[in-house]
């Protein structure tokens, strides 16, 4: 069998431990025939590819990124119905003059519902999903998430000591658009007074409420950590309205950091880069048993696979049962509620 390997979305860490798990295990397990494609599906449509061998796929294990580079090309973006045929057509026959039996798609939400419509045109496909931000809908946990989380928190931890120095409030920007994984639990490992997630929303005068209530009771310093993609009046960057209104209601001097890109960049954690090689292996493993058309994912700490029909179009959210919330809330913590 020729399978092929691409990244597509976002960078993140431990791309390129899954790249290597599906590899080596291909090559050194079934005897597979291993490609990698650049540059997500456009290299695909370009033909931009190289071959793997064990040699290749040795000394990534450890790093960020992707050796195959990454874009947010997406052959499909239309509905399936009127899609860009010209890409389209390219894509199915390029995929056939490679010889490639199956196209392992590495990627978050976007890539896996691209993989999907791959599926619906006929082409063999396998998705591992990716992503710092940990809401792919069927899987408990992402490769990348843990080691954004370690980043998060560590940064936080240094917060505290300049906050308690200054006597300031620090309100801290972690990525998360729709889901709050990431500033859940940094904040709730970092000791975070505040946490602000886009699915529960807040109340600003429950925010600076605490805040105040902290001040009163001797505490002089308070960190707020928030999800990028809470809401805020018009169309206002998060963090700088936070930190604004912080300031203006209790007159504690506040002060903001943003995070951003960091939290995607270096080194996976030993937890990321065992869950890639996991992931990595099993996808190997559906393809050898020409088990096409699934994601896999982890449900609890077994390795399994979902169809990918079932993951296209979905995001899995915090909610406001978390174990973690009820535990915060019990500790006075406040979710801005």
């Amino acid at each position: 069998m020729k399978i092929g390997i691409l990244s597509s979305g976002g960078d993140c860490p431990g791309i390129n431990a899954t790249i290597r798990g599906v590899g080596k295990t291909a090559i050194m397990h079934y005897g597979m025939e291993v490609i990698g494609i650049h540059s997500g599906f456009a290299g695909i449509i370009n033909k931009d590819i190289q071959e793997f061998d064990e040699k290749t796929l040795s000394g990534i294990l450890n790093l960020g990124g992707t050796i195959l580079g990454t874009s947010r090309e997406k052959p499909l973006r239309k509905q399936l119905e009127i899609p860009d045929s010209e890409k389209v057509e390219i894509l199915r026959n390029n995929y056939k003059e490679l010889g490639l039996d199956c196209v392992v798609c590495i990627g978050g939400n976007g890539t896996q519902k691209t993989a999907n419509l791959l599926v619906n045109l006929g082409l063999n496909v396998v998705g591992v999903p990716k992503t710092i931000d940990n809401d792919i809908w069927g899987t408990d946990i992402t490769f990348g998430f843990d080691t954004a989380v370690n980043i998060a928190t560590e940064a936080i931890d240094r917060l505290h000591s300049t906050a308690s120095s200054h006597k300031r409030v620090m309100v801290v920007e972690v990525m998360g658009h729709h889901a709050g994984w990431i500033a859940l639990y940094a904040g709730m490992a970092g000791g975070a007074d505040v946490i602000l997630l886009p699915e529960l929303g807040y109340d600003l005068e429950a925010v600076t409420n605490s805040i105040w209530e902290r001040a009163k009771k001797g505490k002089p310093y308070s960190i707020v950590v928030v999800a990028e993609g809470i809401d805020s009046p018009n169309r206002k960057r998060p963090v700088d309205y936070i930190t604004k209104q912080i300031e203006a209601v209790t007159g504690i001097e506040t002060r903001e950091t943003v995070l951003g890109y960091i939290q995607r960049g270096g080194n996976p954690s030993p937890f990321d880069r065992n869950l890639a090689t996991r992931l990595g292996g099993h996808a190997t493993e559906l393809i050898a048993n020409k088990q096409y058309g699934r994601m896999v994912c982890m449900k609890g700490d077994t390795v399994e696979s979902i169809p990918l029909s079932e993951v296209a179009g979905k995001l899995k959210v915090v909610t406001p049962e978390h174990d973690l919330i009820l535990q915060g809330q019990r500790m006075g913590i406040s979710f801005g509620r």
